[in-house]
């Protein structure tokens, strides 16, 4: 017996025979064994019980024993490594280390959930076990399988996972820029209803004639006009206007220069503009009148900036359906330049110190496949692209990004997307593995090897060719689509 075994929870009279026999038959993959089977087992096995949050072996130590739980739950748990944190192991399951396994070490922590009753054997016996019961070969195959789907389906599942928290980290950047722009302007609107408000009962109090308030109209329209022509100006005019501007507000003995002289000089109006006000209201009118006008112009400036900010969340919010071709059939009519479009500003947020340049054969033909499939290749192979350039060190010339370029034209009969990078190169002796499931170069915990197989997978579907070319400083991922779609389903 291995010194592994807790001797703590053997206990100190075991269970009948006959006891363990009958808890043997409720277990799923030994049901239907003879009663010398079972006898056999309950003989042989080591019993142990365990009270609730007892620690049953420890994770990374060597996995030595196969274990028929016959009541209560052992739950795993994965720290160093792997896409699940728990396992489960529930009463009439056999799980641990079986015949046949290349298992060699526990995935994690097991512990007691709750009081475990459970037989062990140790791998020393596993062909004594075989010869005396030949039936338990099948039945210890179909469980390796059942495991090996298992673990397969929760690899894909976290993969998926991992993409989507990816994905929406990404949404959340893009939005909250858009979003926090939009309450900055509502608020700053709000705050110039008020000021509007306020002046409007200070023109009140003036009583302006209605030819003066036809002349402040025509005064407006006029400064409007004359703006379109300066609007274009260099950023250094903008401000030596507002200089300009400040100085006839105050040589005029007027006050809140520094609120009216900002837009004003935004809009294009020059000190100039502002004597012929002097002509026909009095001092303190021409105050209210310039702290309205430009009141009402940042206002228009407010509202255009929402305007702004919305339309990118529309944009976003589009680009998402357009990704997830939500509400549509699964097998449509593709456009794929805009299904890497859309992936392309799905990573925006992620492509800050990033080139991107787009090389899109104008009139390509749309072609028959699943959309939001193909666009998980982009996604990977954009990503993959990405997490390379990332990994290029530029302190020595921070000036220079890196390059992503995305390609699209057609070639014969078939669609050809390329998605090229200037990041490191993928050694000789991977390129050739990079397609394979659970093959991956990164840390562990940041990659479990399914990204490239899943997308080589759907292109294949797609009866395409996904290929890679590294070398010289330049990496490229190539996929080839047919055209005609017709024999792909």
């Amino acid at each position: 017996m291995s010194t592994y075994l807790p001797v703590s929870m053997i206990p100190e009279t075991p269970s009948p025979i006959s006891m363990l026999a009958a808890a043997i038959e409720k277990v799923a993959p030994l049901q239907g064994l003879s009663a010398d089977d079972r006898e056999w087992l309950a003989q042989h096995g080591q019993e142990i019980r365990a009270k609730a949050g007892e620690v049953i072996f420890e994770e990374g130590q060597p996995a030595e024993h196969l274990i028929l739980i016959l009541k209560g739950e052992i739950h795993v748990r994965r720290t160093r490594s792997g896409p699940a944190a728990l396992f489960i192991g529930r009463s009439g399951q056999m799980t641990g280390l079986l015949p046949f396994s290349r298992m060699t070490n526990s995935g994690g922590q097991g512990f007691a959930a709750q009081d475990v009753w459970a037989l062990l054997f140790h791998k020393s016996m596993f062909p004594e076990m075989l010869e005396a019961i030949p039936s338990l070969t099948q039945r210890v195959v179909s469980t390796l399988l059942d495991r090996v789907r298992e673990v397969t389906r929760i690899e894909q599942q976290s993969e998926k996972l991992t993409a989507l928290g990816k994905l929406a980290g990404n949404l959340a950047h893009e939005l909250n820029n858009p979003s926090s722009a939009a309450q900055r302007a509502a608020g700053g609107i709000l705050t110039e209803l008020s000021a509007v408000t306020d002046g409007r009962f200070r023109l009140i109090e003036l009583c302006l004639s209605p030819d003066q308030v036809t002349a402040v109209q025509n005064w407006e329209r006029l400064v409007r006009a004359r703006s379109l022509e300066n609007r274009h100006r260099e950023q250094i005019d903008v401000t030596g206007r507002e200089d300009e501007l400040s100085r006839w507000i105050e040589r005029n003995g007027f006050s809140e220069a520094w609120q009216i002289a900002p837009e004003l000089a935004e809009l294009g109006v020059e000190s100039a503009d502002l004597d012929p006000l002097l002509d026909f209201l009095k001092p303190e009118a021409v105050q209210v009148v310039l702290a309205q006008f430009a009141s009402s112009l940042r206002a228009e400036h407010y509202a255009q900036a929402m305007l702004d900010s919305t339309s990118r969340i529309f944009d976003l919010i589009s680009a998402i359906k357009t990704y997830s071709y939500m509400d549509r059939a699964p097998i449509l009519e593709i456009d794929v330049p805009a299904g890497l479009d859309a992936t392309l500003q799905m990573l925006q947020s992620r492509m800050g110190h990033v080139t991107v340049v787009r090389e899109y054969e104008a009139g390509l033909p749309t072609i028959s496949a699943y959309g939001s499939e193909l666009n998980q290749v982009w996604t990977v192979l954009i990503e993959n692209a990405l997490e390379a350039l990332a990994r290029v060190d530029r302190s020595s010339k921070p000036e220079q990004n890196g390059c992503l370029r995305v390609v699209c034209c057609q070639e014969a009969d078939m669609i050809l997307v390329e998605v090229w990078n200037d990041g490191p190169d993928i050694p000789k002796e991977f390129q050739d593995r990079i397609f394979e499931p659970f093959f991956t170069t990164k840390a562990p915990g940041q990659g479990l090897g399914l990204g490239l197989d899943n997308a080589m997978r759907i292109i294949r579907k797609h009866r395409g060719h996904l290929g890679v070319r590294s070398e010289g400083g330049s990496t490229c991922f190539r996929v080839r689509l047919p055209i005609n779609q017709l024999q792909a389903y």
